[in-house]
């Protein structure tokens, strides 16, 4: 019986979106429970200004963009790079030194543009303020945002951080796999006490939930994986992780600020 065989360059470009929406799937089933939610489901339902279907209407339209973005970007590698599919996968520590480069550049590209958008009121009002319109996060929202800040914001920090690294597809399949789970988590408004990305991160739900309050949004712009740039920008904000009264947990910021 013949058995489908997909190359390497398909998998980079469906495997990361299966990911997206198996862990949503994940978080949304765990955020049925208060204990966990950094927002109770009353107030996701109030302060959040976009429905669920709006935003579910969204994500389909920009993984789209990511397809052809990921479609794009690898006809552009093959063109200039000929045999790069027949080379040997590098070894583990090649692997990991792709990894950190790809997630410094990812970063990087990722803080300065975010800031960026925050910088002028205009471009806030018309493109920025579309992934602010979910005020209490939640894990398929991760990626939604103005189609312009899903191209230059993420597409191109991923294009980037793919070729500086110089990562293989292979390399690839897990780098932007990780990175999308990394993304969901983050906005996942749910701070589980067994989740190893909140430990090894400091960017975790939490950080990235000052950014969404009304307080924090002049900080904690880096994102998805470092929290070094806020650091380095004099842009960090810290914050408390409270047991929230009837359940759950809430993000303290500090009174002085």
């Amino acid at each position: 019986m013949a058995h489908l065989e997909l190359s390497d360059d398909v998998l980079l470009t469906i495997v990361p979106i299966i990911a997206y929406w198996l862990f949503s799937g994940l978080y949304e089933i765990l955020g049925r429970f208060d204990r966990y939610r950094l927002h109770p489901k009353v107030e996701e339902d109030e302060k959040n200004i976009v429905s669920r279907g709006t935003v579910l209407k969204g994500m389909i339209r920009q993984q789209a963009i990511q397809i052809a973005v990921v479609v794009l970007t690898q006809r552009f590698i093959n063109n200039n790079y000929k045999g790069r599919e027949a080379e040997p996968q590098p070894s583990a520590l090649a692997v990991t030194r792709q990894f950190l480069v790809a997630m410094l550049v990812e970063d990087a590209w990722q803080y300065l543009g975010h800031r960026f958008l925050h910088s002028y009121s205009l471009l806030y009002k018309h493109i920025h303020s579309t992934h602010h319109s979910v005020v209490a996060p939640y894990a398929y929202a991760a990626l939604y945002k103005n189609p312009a800040e899903f191209f230059i914001l993420d597409a191109v920090a991923g294009s980037l951080a793919f070729v500086v690294s110089g990562m293989t597809p292979r390399t690839g399949i897990y780098f932007f796999t990780f990175a999308t789970v990394k993304a969901v988590d983050v906005h996942s408004g749910l701070w589980l006490p067994w989740n190893p990305l909140r430990f090894l991160f400091g960017n975790n739900c939490a950080y990235h939930d000052v950014h969404h309050q009304l307080k924090g949004h002049k900080h904690n712009f880096s994102q998805p994986f470092f929290v070094a740039w806020d650091r380095i920008f004099g842009t960090h904000m810290d914050f408390s992780v409270v047991e929230r009264r009837g359940g759950g947990f809430e993000v303290r910021l500090p009174k002085s600020n």
